[in-house]
């Protein structure tokens, strides 16, 4: 490595961003590093510093995380992003990559672990656990044709989340102002899943989120 790699950690947790940000300081090529606590500072940083990886939590003060990532790939296409959150990856990893993050790793995992997601990303790879990838490439061979075997491929982002949230058991209202979108909206990405996935009412769709949920917290 012939220079120094400017990161930006995004998330809205003091004690956890600072002590990441710690660490990646404690690497002689990795020194300069700016903190964000949400997506409008982050978003500011971005603009004037244009750092060459940010590392992004999905949670920030409310808002999604992938929001912000699916707007640094349209606006600053040349910087990678890694996905570190608390959040189980069987769950979110697949939306990460579709909203641009060239990774994913949980926060629980040892120092050691995430420095080497940082580098593998840094190097031009995608990164995820070896139980994740296990996990892609079953799912691209599979010919069984469960029914519990989300086609990710064909929501966006915001359809992934909601549909995530549903199968957390909230409510409509609930899932608008954890988002800050209004009702009618979720109501409509809930009208888009329930064609894509072919699924003829709320209550079925609720029980297929549900039974997926669970299927990759196993």
């Amino acid at each position: 490595m012939n220079r120094t790699v400017t990161f930006m950690v995004v998330d809205d947790h003091p004690i956890f961003r600072q002590g990441l940000a710690a660490l990646i300081r404690k690497n002689p090529f990795y020194q300069t590093c700016w903190e964000a606590g949400g997506i409008e500072d982050a978003l500011e940083i971005a603009r004037e510093r244009e750092p060459d990886i940010a590392l992004v939590d999905i949670s920030l003060n409310g808002k999604s995380g992938f929001d912000l990532v699916q707007t640094f790939q349209s606006l600053y296409p040349a910087m990678q992003q890694l996905v570190i959150s608390m959040y189980d990856e069987a769950v979110y990893a697949s939306s990460a990559l579709k909203a641009g993050a060239r990774g994913y790793v949980m926060k629980h995992e040892a120092a050691s672990v995430v420095m080497d997601a940082i580098q593998t990303v840094i190097d031009g790879r995608i990164y995820l656990s070896s139980a994740m990838r296990e996990r892609f490439i079953d799912a691209m061979f599979s010919q069984s044709g469960k029914t519990d075997i989300l086609p990710i491929e064909l929501l966006t982002v915001r359809e992934v989340e909601i549909m995530v949230m549903i199968g957390q058991g909230y409510g409509a209202s609930e899932i608008a102002a954890m988002l800050h979108i209004s009702v009618k909206t979720v109501n409509a990405h809930r009208e888009k899943l329930k064609q894509k996935l072919q699924i003829q009412d709320a209550n079925r769709l609720r029980r297929f989120a549900i039974k997926w949920v669970q299927s990759r917290e196993r």
